[in-house]
């Protein structure tokens, strides 16, 4: 067990010392794996705020129902009732009929032509605020409370929570078809890395075979490499995206104060970032490995 992870610890140190042995080289490759890895990532970031934002601009849909007209009070306890022990409901309030008239009344201009009315033809209402906002859940939501005694209709302003779930999930297709295009490249550099390495290291791996080291003590060291080019170049990313938002978050802040609106730009959750690091050293190391297996046979003790 100790010989094994010593034989690690090596191989990791060895991949080091070979990073700082060409700096120039090195930087120049995590700056291109940092750049491509920090497009799809600051994609995605874009898009998390972006929907933030449109929430704190639109408001959360609202679900209305509307009573019969000749819905009575115990009609109306026995809904309220219902909606404070349903799970999915969040809150709610109720506009009576004659509220609404004095609305209408108000937002219209209209009054001397509702006076003239015998009877008040609005209903009562109940307008909800629902747990989950997504559209699916919106419109079972509906149909159920659709069903309640004496509801005459149930109205649902989901429209644009539809139109935006629409283009939140167009937008990830395209960061993932992006991030997909990126990562083969993050491959092909790690493995133009290591190719460069192995022929520039042939007779140094030929002696080492010639004293009998195994292929798995040859491979290690390069694997390592790679590994740690991708995770650095993931780290480049983060700290690209980072500074992007840095710099234009007091400037979006200052613009949404002119709309009376407390809002900032969030960076990669924990979470995310962990998965960002973790996903390039893997690229990194997928791409090594690839280059080892085929360039590192090739070399046999002449």
């Amino acid at each position: 067990m100790m010989g094994w992870f010593s034989h690690h610890v090596y191989a990791f140190a060895v991949a080091v010392k070979r990073l700082a042995r060409a700096p120039l080289v090195s930087l120049l490759s995590i700056s291109v794996i940092g750049i491509a890895f920090s497009l799809p990532a600051g994609i995605y970031v874009l898009l998390e705020n972006l929907q933030s934002l449109s929430t704190q601009f639109s408001g959360a849909p609202q679900l209305s129902l509307f009573l019969s007209l000749d819905a009575n009070e115990e009609d109306v306890e026995e809904i309220q009732s219902r909606l404070k022990q349903h799970p999915h409901v969040a809150s709610f309030s109720f506009v009576s009929k004659d509220s609404a008239l004095e609305q209408f009344k108000q937002g219209t201009g209209l009054a001397d032509v509702m006076d003239g009315l015998e009877r008040n033809p609005l209903p009562d209402a109940f307008v909800i605020s629902a747990r989950n906002s997504s559209p699916e859940a919106l419109d079972a939501l509906r149909a159920e409370l659709a069903n309640l005694p004496q509801i005459e209709l149930a109205q649902l302003d989901s429209a644009w929570a539809k139109r935006l779930d629409a283009l939140i999930k167009l937008g990830r297709a395209g960061v993932l078809m992006l991030a997909a295009l990126l990562s083969f490249s993050l491959v092909a550099v790690a493995f133009n890395t290591i190719r460069l390495q192995i022929l520039t290291m042939r007779d140094e791996i030929e002696v080492a075979k010639l004293i009998g080291a195994t292929k798995g003590f040859i491979r290690r060291p390069f694997l390592y490499f790679g590994a740690i080019q991708g995770m650095v170049g993931g780290a480049a990313a983060w700290l690209i995206i980072f500074l992007g938002i840095y710099l234009t978050d007091q400037q979006l802040k200052n613009l949404m104060e002119l709309y009376e609106m407390n809002f900032r730009l969030y960076h990669l959750s924990l979470e995310d970032s962990l998965s960002l690091l973790l996903f390039s050293a893997w690229l990194g190391w997928t791409g090594a490995w690839l280059s080892v297996a085929n360039h590192l046979s090739q070399i046999e003790p002449r």
